[in-house]
């Protein structure tokens, strides 16, 4: 371990992060909107605490090691979350406690949007791009974007990359460097960003609604500008520019990258997660549709569009809405709810235990069904035309079940907080998921929801983000042997 050089590099970090505030404060100056106080101490308050962390160890050069490398990225996480919040906790007029301004800015980092505040609509606008600012960085990866940066400043990334993306990755290093790599991720996540706020704004956003929800929606984060989220546009063409860019935003960066170098759409069709993402999202989306034209919920036309919306949404762990699906009749509600623990695919913005895992788990449970009839039977489990090896499913069943006891636990834990059980049980799928809305007393916002149990979630959303094992390593003796 070696402390002068992770400190060197949450510094560069903190300091490159307050410069992300300059942006909205330019915002907040010109529309004199009443937030460029809060924007200019945070900023300077950021800066100034990045500079002391990096100022003692800016001669550090010691070899970058994985141990590190998850240290520096739970820390970061963890720093980074502290700080954004400070803009939200200094706007006069917000009532924002400590733990309501820490749980929004994790929140957006995350990606999770589950909100605290209420009555959007007559926040500043420099503070509602902020709030979309932060998902569109937590959605890329603030690490993977800083690898760009740190290997000009002496630092080598990839152990922070690999320490940011765990799990199974099918394309890892899509180019020789790492810092190649990040380069080529980014270009792709801002294309998408670019394409989404266009497409929004063509069916009928103002510039600065386009441009905030592209964000959140590329991020697969959820954030709105409007207490009613999406329903606040009553636009069926708008549902249909966020479903699209929900469930692209929600495949393998890798892959849009390779079809895009590739010039064709074949690679979608040849990945096998894809399909299998694609065959679970399109269940989801039709029995969601045909109940809610069963109830008579809404007239044909409107159980498509909101159907097909809501079941991207939230499978992809989005979180947009554009009715409280909450209170959609029968049993519509916790099924969303579960598809959720799916999210997106590896190496996307969405969260959840990924269709990669969850294939590999269908696929290990089919072939031992055929082992039961078959005992004496040499069956290979593959994906494609490869073999996956026994380490890997070892690996995924392994994540599989630590997801669940963090799951029992933390939903423990909130019970005892005096939630009731609906209310925990859907705000721990919806944090760990990093989804955002649930059910019961959390299915619109958090505000209500007592501190402890904000402090609870708070942890759970980074444990979603950060995919549990890079976080849980941290409390194991092994990792701070020498």
């Amino acid at each position: 371990m070696h402390p002068s050089i992770i400190l060197r590099i949450l510094g560069i970090l903190l300091m490159l992060f307050s410069c992300i505030m300059l942006i909205p404060l330019a915002m907040a100056l010109l529309n004199h909107d009443g937030a460029g106080g809060g924007f200019l101490t945070a900023f300077f308050i950021t800066l100034i605490s990045g500079f002391l962390m990096w100022l003692p160890a800016r001669g550090s050069r010691q070899e970058l090691r994985v141990r590190d490398g998850f240290l520096i990225t739970v820390l970061f996480w963890t720093v980074l979350g502290v700080f954004g919040a400070l803009p939200f906790a200094l706007l006069d007029g917000a009532n924002l406690s400590v733990t309501d301004a820490i749980f929004e800015s994790i929140s957006g980092l995350t990606t999770t949007g589950a909100t605290v505040i209420t009555g959007l609509d007559d926040w500043p606008r420099s503070l509602l791009l902020y709030r979309q600012l932060l998902q569109w960085l937590g959605g890329i990866g603030i690490i993977v974007v800083a690898v760009a940066i740190l290997p000009m400043l002496g630092v080598g990334g990839m152990q922070l990359y690999q320490a940011e993306t765990p799990g199974p990755s099918k394309d890892s290093k899509l180019t020789p460097r790492i810092t190649e790599t990040a380069k080529a991720l980014f270009l792709v996540y801002v294309a998408l960003t670019c394409a989404c706020a266009l497409a929004y704004w063509f069916a009928g956003m103002t510039g600065f609604d386009a441009i905030c929800h592209a964000f959140s929606t590329v991020s697969i984060g959820g954030f709105s500008t409007h207490d009613a989220s999406m329903g606040y546009y009553e636009s069926p063409a708008i549902f249909m520019v966020g479903s699209f860019f929900m469930f692209v935003a929600a495949i393998n960066f890798g892959l849009h990258f390779t079809a895009w170098r590739q010039r064709s759409h074949l690679p979608y069709y040849k990945d096998s997660e894809t399909v299998f993402f694609a065959a679970v999202l399109t269940l989801c989306i039709t029995i969601t549709c045909l109940m809610l034209l069963y109830t008579q919920t809404y007239s044909t036309s409107e159980s498509l569009v909101h159907g097909i919306f809501q079941a991207i949404s939230i499978t992809t762990t989005t979180g947009y809405a554009t009715a409280d699906f909450a209170n959609w009749p029968s049993f519509l509600p916790l099924m969303l709810l579960m598809f959720s623990f799916m999210g997106g695919c590896a190496g996307s913005t969405g969260g959840g235990i990924k269709a990669m895992r969850l294939m590999l788990i269908y696929k290990q449970g089919l072939r031992e069904l055929k082992q039961l009839v078959h005992p004496n039977a040499v069956i290979p489990l593959k994906i494609g035309n490869r073999r996956v090896e026994a380490k890997i499913i070892s690996a995924v069943w392994s994540f599989f079940a630590v997801y669940m006891a963090v799951f029992i636990v933390v939903l423990i834990l909130l019970v005892g907080t005096g939630l009731d059980f609906e209310t925990a049980f859907s705000a721990v799928a919806a944090s760990l998921n990093n989804l955002g809305p649930g059910l019961g007393e959390v299915s619109s916002h958090y505000a209500n929801v007592n501190d402890p149990a904000k402090w609870i979630l708070c942890a759970t959303m980074l444990l979603g983000r950060l995919e549990v094992f890079t976080v849980l390593v941290l409390f194991t003796p092994a990792f701070w042997r020498t």
